[in-house]
């Protein structure tokens, strides 16, 4: 097994590939699974539009999990890739590997920012709505983010230059004058390091913990480890909407109008459940049953709408602390290496998003350096890349 899957090369000298959550028009989007096998769209992503405008070609594309909310990409249709018995992530190794300085991802659960993290790269997911999500696979609508996965904070920022932007065809891009915030700066000054986010993380990942915390602290930087239990519930909710939005949005796909047909069936019904059994892993299928029960009729206030109203109380429990600091410092992982018993629990992912959720379900910034991960205030991007790229310095 390759370490990776590039699965078109150009003439092009620009150096960026997309995961295969982004759509393209001449090479085949599969979004790692079975039922979109050799499906082409007939149009591209925005973000491609605007990084091709802007003179950058796409060199290729990488191979991810099956509609990303994996580990690392383990599930794929394309088998998991393994190195000397330990999980690997397709795009991550691309880009460490040297054969491409950035990458453009969709942070749907987690992967990407966990990928950077094992492998030491950068990645921005930027605050949502900023980056325009047309041409992309939906997922969870409102926690995904096209992000950016690179070498350096100052690639990850170039890149994020370019792309960011209000599109009128995604209804939840932001207007431009929003927007236009992400190019302000502000100096970090003091972080918080959330005691609570810092369960069951392993030996190495405390160690690069403590190892930012003294190069912030070397440049003058506060750091004050706070208890929020708020935050630390952000898993829980977010399992629950991302699996009712996933849910919704893989209904779709019934092998009639496109993607994968099963061949012995006899009516409808039977096409629709045949299909998608043979087509499905068991992660997806699992996420499909836990979001149909999640939306059913006797669940749907006490679970799904609480846990809208829980998001809420995530964002307003953030907002007080980033009124007395300028941003959170967390793992982006509880380990840098998964192992055969890791890839043998099903719902691993599940319990790593206890470090990516708090992000994803706020829609607030997240950087990952150094191995861990920095979560800021709405448009703070430029800003935590400017202490990525410290804390890249100080680190070698």
């Amino acid at each position: 097994m390759k370490k990776y899957t590039v699965k078109t090369q150009t003439q092009s000298t620009a150096k960026f590939v997309a995961d295969d959550m982004i759509l393209t028009k001449d090479i085949p989007t599969c979004a790692g699974s079975k039922m979109l096998d050799g499906y082409v769209s007939l149009f591209e992503a925005e973000v491609l539009t605007r990084l091709a405008d802007k003179g950058y070609g796409l060199a290729g594309k990488t191979d991810v999990g099956e509609f990303s909310i994996d580990l690392l990409g383990e599930t794929s249709y394309n088998g998991a890739i393994i190195e000397d018995g330990v999980l690997k992530n397709a795009t991550a190794s691309v880009i460490k590997d040297g054969e491409v300085d950035f990458a453009i991802t969709l942070d749907v659960n987690g992967s990407v920012r966990r990928a950077a993290a094992q492998d030491g790269l950068v990645s921005i997911k930027p605050t949502y709505g900023t980056v325009s999500r047309f041409g992309t696979i939906p997922v969870v609508c409102s926690g995904e983010t096209v992000s950016v996965m690179a070498k350096t904070a100052d690639l990850c920022k170039e890149a994020l230059s370019a792309i960011a932007g209000h599109d009128d065809k995604d209804g939840t891009s932001l207007p431009q004058s929003e927007i236009d915030k992400t190019k302000t700066e502000k100096e970090i000054r003091k972080v918080a390091v959330l005691s609570s986010m810092l369960k069951g993380v392993d030996g190495k990942v405390s160690e690069k913990l403590n190892n930012v915390c003294e190069i912030l602290r070397k440049n003058g930087i506060e750091v004050t480890e706070i208890d929020d239990s708020v935050i630390a519930l952000s898993s829980a909710y977010w399992a629950v909407l991302m699996s009712a939005e996933c849910c919704n949005n893989v209904s779709k796909y019934d092998g009639v109008k496109y993607g994968y047909r099963a061949q012995n069936f006899m009516g409808i019904d039977e096409l629709y459940t045949n299909s998608r059994t043979e087509a499905f892993g068991f992660l997806l299928k699992s996420t499909i049953l836990l979001g149909s029960e999640t939306l059913s009729t006797a669940n749907y206030v006490k679970i799904y709408d609480k846990a809208l109203r829980m998001r809420r109380v995530i964002v307003e429990e953030f907002a007080k602390i980033f009124a007395s600091y300028d941003v959170v410092l967390m793992p982006a992982c509880s380990a840098f290496a998964y192992g055969e018993e890791d890839m043998k629990n099903t719902y691993k992912a599940y319990e790593e998003n206890f470090y990516t959720a708090p992000a994803s379900i706020t829609g607030l910034p997240a950087v990952v350096v150094g191995g861990v991960q920095f979560v800021g205030n709405a448009f703070s991007e430029n800003s935590m890349l400017s202490l990525a790229a410290i804390i890249e310095k100080e680190g070698k």
